[in-house]
């Protein structure tokens, strides 16, 4: 009897334990009390679809500073002068100030150095399409394996273009400067060396920000427990 007993209590508990089968059709909407996923869930709290605002200032002033070093080396790389770096286009300095109180530019002063800009510009934009255009024939040429000696001519042709756009470019120098006062000269190297120091801030900056946000990163992974060690020693 007892036997019997024990079996039945044992299947009656196998049956209280079992689900109960749903015999009704299935609906493929939500259901009540049923728990939805909906999109970027289980993703860390949506931080797929999501940027983080602690980082994202580092990441801008960073992306910015990249951006701006990307279109000088781009600049360079299409500059049509056969000197690329160390001359200044005192022309284009002088834009921002044309009309500045402190720059203090005369009627006169204004109209040569638009005089100045223009023919300096003409004679540029009329260079720069044959420089870049021999480059790339010369790099087309070269890559095919065609001879460094038969090549001369094409890259004599290439430095004449280039000697060519750099005298205009001293010329625009030489000629905007005699237009200018030592005082207006000095305005703008000054204004020159503000940007590049503010410039050069900025980099530090977005330096710093790296660095303080690489350690608050291993920080935050060093605090995180090892599997199968959290909790430990919290009972002693």
């Amino acid at each position: 009897m007892k036997k019997i007993t024990l079996l039945m209590i044992a299947s009656a508990s196998m049956l209280l334990a079992a689900p109960a089968v749903n015999n009704t059709p299935v609906n493929n909407g939500p259901q009540k009390g049923m728990f939805i996923m909906n999109k970027g869930q289980g993703t860390g709290m949506n931080m797929g679809n999501c940027k983080c605002k602690m980082s994202q200032k580092g990441q801008c002033k960073s992306g910015n500073n990249m951006k701006k070093k990307m279109m000088k080396q781009k600049m360079k790389m299409n500059s049509p002068f056969l000197i690329k770096h160390g001359l200044p286009h005192l022309t284009k300095m002088i834009m921002p100030y044309m009309n500045d109180p402190a720059f203090n530019l005369t009627a006169e002063q204004m109209f040569q150095l638009a005089k100045v800009r223009k023919t300096t510009m003409s004679a540029i934009m009329e260079a720069k399409p044959k420089v870049m255009a021999l480059r790339k024939e010369i790099v087309k040429a070269s890559q095919a394996g065609i001879s460094a000696d038969k090549l001369k001519d094409k890259v004599a042709e290439l430095a004449l273009l280039e000697a060519a756009a750099t005298m205009t470019h001293l010329k625009c120098i030489e000629s905007t400067k005699a237009i200018l006062t030592k005082d207006q000269m000095y305005f703008l190297l000054t204004n020159k060396s503000k940007k590049m120091n503010h410039g050069k801030k900025q980099m530090m900056r977005g330096n710093n920000m790296k660095k303080k946000m690489m350690m608050k990163m291993n920080r935050s992974q060093s605090m995180k427990c090892a599997p199968g060690k959290c909790g430990q020693g919290m009972g002693k």
